[in-house]
């Protein structure tokens, strides 16, 4: 979509979405954002997070990144752009939910498994960023060995470094103090692109399962 596609957009957007819902933006004006869920999900222009699940203007408190990771804490005053929404989500907004979200087709599991990408002056800091995909790649290799075919091995990946993002997640102390104090649940999901079907990491389990089942799972009680 070119610039002028954009504007277009955006006066479509205010004439028909803003005006629909004039009382709904005015109250998040007067009163402020309180989202229930920081959503921690990856920059691919292929998956909006407020489509996908259906969300209203207030309801997720979003931050995107290259492959949805999660730097371990770091207790210093350096840049840390994921972190610092991860504390202002849970410390300011006090938000009850946190999704970790990983989606199929991710250029940034199938880059960790390409040297040459690794190669490019240009992407110092991509370099260093995609080091955090390392672990579940390592692990991905050991479940499935060093020939198995590429499309599976970045389909576990894709699910195991949603695991361990949840890991490095759960090393900020004030995410792990409301975790342990019940105020404070966090969700591993893996979105199908070509699909749209989420799937959720049971942790009971160890396996992925459908969202969808969750939701059959309510209604039932």
């Amino acid at each position: 979509m070119n610039r002028s596609g954009l504007i277009s957009g955006n006066e479509l957007f205010k004439k028909s979405y803003v005006k629909a819902h004039e009382k709904e933006f005015l109250e998040l004006v007067e009163k402020g954002q309180h989202p229930k869920a920081l959503y921690i999900g990856c920059s691919d222009s292929r998956v909006v997070p407020d489509l996908m699940t259906n969300s209203a203007p207030g309801d997720l408190f979003v931050v995107r990144n290259i492959g949805n990771f999660v730097a371990p804490y770091e207790p210093n005053e350096d840049f840390h752009s994921t972190a610092s929404a991860i504390e202002y989500a849970v410390s300011v907004l006090n938000v009850e939910t946190i999704i970790v979200c990983g989606h199929t087709h991710c250029g940034a599991i199938e880059a960790i498994y390409n040297k040459n990408y690794f190669n490019d002056p240009e992407l110092i800091h991509t370099k260093k960023w995609l080091t955090l995909g390392e672990k579940a790649k390592a692990q991905a290799l050991v479940a499935l060995g060093v020939d198995a075919n590429k499309q599976s091995l970045f389909r576990l990946t894709e699910k195991l470094s949603v695991i361990s993002q949840i890991e490095n997640l759960l090393t900020y102390p004030s995410v792990k103090k409301r975790v342990n104090n019940g105020t404070l649940l966090i969700h591993g999901w893996v979105y199908d692109i070509r699909s749209g079907d989420i799937d959720y990491y049971d942790p009971e389990t160890s396996q992925f399962l459908p969202v969808s089942s969750l939701l059959s799972t309510a209604e039932s009680k």
